[in-house]
């Protein structure tokens, strides 16, 4: 696909830290969308993150990005580090000089938007999307504040905010205090037409799986409280896959030993979600934060059963059909009563309802939407800066 007619191609650079979880899918599927349409594309991102699989996405996307991949050692918590980054990424945009510097992300957003609050009079435009990132770190902690007054900082040289849900443009609102007080758009994270088909759970092993990282924010552990009250409770030992990586894949291993689950649990590290799905009738997400996850967006789109917390734009995934369903986090007798009732609802009744959430997700949250929405705000914030 060439670009749309009267449309000029754009030079784009996407900035980020961690080439890993939804924030990096969000990426790709811009970068690849955007390659799709004849635009120029470059990733900055952390070096030290990723594993694997990175490597592998970098290796065979490397090729097509003219503006190139550079990966510098970055670190999650403020450090010396981001100053050696910091630096990188000023030296990377003069080298290539794109026309679009596109943040993503609490770390993304001060690599790309501080030196562009020193040069007011810049051709370039700023995008930047949070992805949840700061605004949802411990709100109401000393922390959180110091970060939002970090962002009220480099509010003045963002050229066009891009929230991904409705709820992260409302978290601004809140923490900051006012809507943003320059351009911004709601373009909600798309899913594309191949990941609306329905998962074959012929060869399901596991009761229930959960996918994603391995850290306090994401309630594992409220996961694993809950396996432990069934069984003490109701004798139930459902089997469960905990497919992921984190900083607290230690401790929770070791919790499912002291919590006398750890014969029910298998750790796994990350792959394709699909075939992750593919192993469990049922998927558990016990969020404390997120933003519009696209863990649940790819699940949802492909009819898996489904278990998640009232967090974040999960909401906006679900829509009011389906909303009621979603339970409060941190509360494993409300989640145990939710695992032990769903799973003993028929096989049929879980899939017409997953299908059903589909068919929602299909009509809201597509790939091309996306791309295309991004271009668009792009266009007019160049436009508006003169370009």
């Amino acid at each position: 696909m060439s670009v749309a007619a009267g449309s000029a191609s754009l030079s784009i650079l996407h900035v980020f830290r961690a080439p890993l979880g939804g924030l990096f899918r969000h990426v790709l599927d811009l970068a690849r969308g955007q390659l799709a349409r004849g635009h120029a594309v470059g990733i900055f991102c952390d070096a030290s993150t990723g594993g694997p699989r990175a490597d592998e996405v970098f290796a065979e996307l490397g090729p097509q990005l003219s503006l190139g991949v550079t990966r510098v050692p970055m670190s999650r918590y403020p450090s010396l580090t981001d100053l050696r980054a910091q630096i990188a990424a000023v030296s990377t945009r003069r080298r290539i000089a794109p026309q679009i510097v596109h943040a993503h992300g609490s770390k993304g957003g001060v690599y790309a938007r501080l030196p562009a609050l020193l040069s007011p009079g810049r051709s370039y435009v700023t995008a930047y999307t949070p992805h949840g990132g700061s605004f949802n770190y411990k709100p109401g902690s000393a922390e959180h504040r110091v970060y939002m007054a970090v962002e009220r900082l480099l509010e003045p040289a963002t050229d066009m905010f891009l929230f991904e849900s409705a709820f992260i443009a409302g978290r601004f609102e809140a923490h900051i205090g006012h809507k943003p007080r320059t351009d911004h758009r709601i373009v909600l994270n798309g899913i594309s037409e191949a990941e609306f088909e329905p998962i074959d759970h012929a060869r399901a092993g596991f009761d229930l799986v959960y996918l994603g990282e391995l850290r306090s924010a994401k309630g594992v552990d409220t996961l694993i409280e809950s396996l432990a009250l069934l069984k003490r409770r109701d004798r139930l030992t459902p089997r469960v896959l905990i497919v992921g990586s984190g900083p607290d894949e230690a401790v929770l291993r070791q919790m499912t030993v002291d919590q006398d689950v750890a014969a029910q649990c298998v750790f796994d590290p990350p792959g394709p979600i699909r075939a992750a799905l593919a192993k469990a009738h049922v998927m558990v997400i016990p969020s404390r934060a997120e933003s519009l996850p696209y863990v649940i967006l790819e699940a949802a789109a492909a009819a898996q059963p489904l278990i998640a917390t009232d967090v974040g734009g999960i909401k906006e995934i679900y829509g009011p059909r389906h909303a009621d369903r979603l339970i409060p986090p941190n509360d494993p007798i409300v989640l145990a009563d939710t695992i032990r009732a769903t799973l003993a609802k028929p096989a049929a009744d879980r899939l017409a309802e997953a299908a059903d959430l589909a068919r929602h997700v299909r009509a809201r949250f597509r790939l091309d939407a996306m791309v295309d929405g991004v271009l668009d705000a792009y266009r007019a914030a160049l436009a508006k800066r003169g370009g």
